[in-house]
């Protein structure tokens, strides 16, 4: 028979149900955590989790430095303009809430943003566009000093589209030059020159901005109208359907003749065919302007975007 004895465990203390414990403040705690809310709120003003917009922005960009640089664009100057893209799609949204401050919070869609609701002061928002537009100089300064004169005008398209929307009937058209301007500008960065190509695909980039961003304003049309604010979905009115629709042909055409100037083959058309069915696929889904359809083909036209560049990048892949 074993002698080993084993005791058994006291038993464990049982705890009071009215013992709450007491919270012992960490001065260096609380400001890390206060410093991460901060920084999350400037991120959600510069919408970086809501990227369509630098997707929009972008491929404009990359298209155009795919045909100036013949398919081989040098590295510098990608990087320079894709963190540009980032940082002015940044300052645009930051410029842009801080002229709606007070009409987004009157807007069902806007009202939680942070400026719009109070988590961000107008100072702050101010700060952090100066901040944003410091950057965007800097990577300017890195360019040839003819990229910098196009970077000027449009730093000055980004300040001044906000104001747009209370003077101009056709906001979306002055929202599409300023979404179309890298072009020349890439093109002067590579080429040392802006030709007769870049400002025909700057033309097919503000109709196809003029087509999403309509799109978009169909989404806030009753609200607008509300609010005294302008767009084409406004000015359009019942006829907006069909002119999307005109606007969506004038884009496959003007990439069309883009193609056919800068000797673009058939994976380029055989793309662009493919950007079309997706603008069809649009027109269904604003078929009844139900808000979120509406919103659902404005994101949509993030894929027309990347079918295009598969097509340039293809053609000069495989010449």
């Amino acid at each position: 028979m074993s002698t080993d004895f084993h005791p058994a465990p006291p038993p464990r203390p049982r705890r009071d149900p009215a013992y709450k414990p007491t919270y012992r403040p960490s001065p260096l705690r609380d400001g890390a955590r206060a410093f991460l809310k901060t920084l999350l709120d400037y991120a959600q003003l510069m919408r970086l989790h809501r990227p369509i917009g630098i997707w929009l922005l972008m491929w404009p960009a990359l298209w155009a430095l795919w045909v100036a640089g013949n398919g081989r664009p040098d590295e510098t100057i990608f990087i320079i303009f894709m963190a540009g893209v980032v940082v002015m799609r940044s300052a645009g949204c930051v410029i842009n809430d801080y002229v709606d401050r007070d009409f987004d919070p009157h807007v069902r869609r806007t009202a939680e943003r942070p400026l719009a609701s109070g988590r961000v002061s107008p100072g702050e928002a101010l700060t952090l566009f100066v901040g944003l537009g410091l950057v965007a100089a800097w990577l300017a300064l890195l360019l040839e000093p003819l990229v910098q004169l196009y970077a000027v005008f449009g730093a000055l398209l980004a300040v001044t589209y906000p104001f747009a929307k209370r003077y101009v009937q056709v906001p979306q058209f002055y929202l599409g030059i300023a979404f179309a301007w890298s072009i020349p500008m890439a093109f002067a960065a590579l080429t040392g020159t802006v030709p007769r190509l870049a400002w025909l695909m700057l033309v097919a980039v503000v109709l196809w901005a003029a087509v999403y961003d309509t799109m978009y304003a169909m989404v806030d049309r009753e609200d607008d109208l509300r609010l005294g604010l302008k767009s084409t979905a406004i000015l359009f009115g019942d006829a907006d359907r069909v002119i999307v629709a005109a606007m969506q042909g004038m884009v496959l055409l003007a990439l069309f003749l883009v193609g056919e100037e800068a000797g673009l083959g058939g994976w380029y058309r055989a793309c662009l065919t493919a950007g079309a069915i997706i603008f069809l696929y649009e027109q269904w889904l604003i078929r009844d302007r139900d808000p979120l359809r509406c919103f659902r083909a404005f994101n949509n036209n993030h894929y027309f975007g990347l079918i295009v560049f598969i097509g340039i990048a293809l053609d000069y892949l495989f010449r």
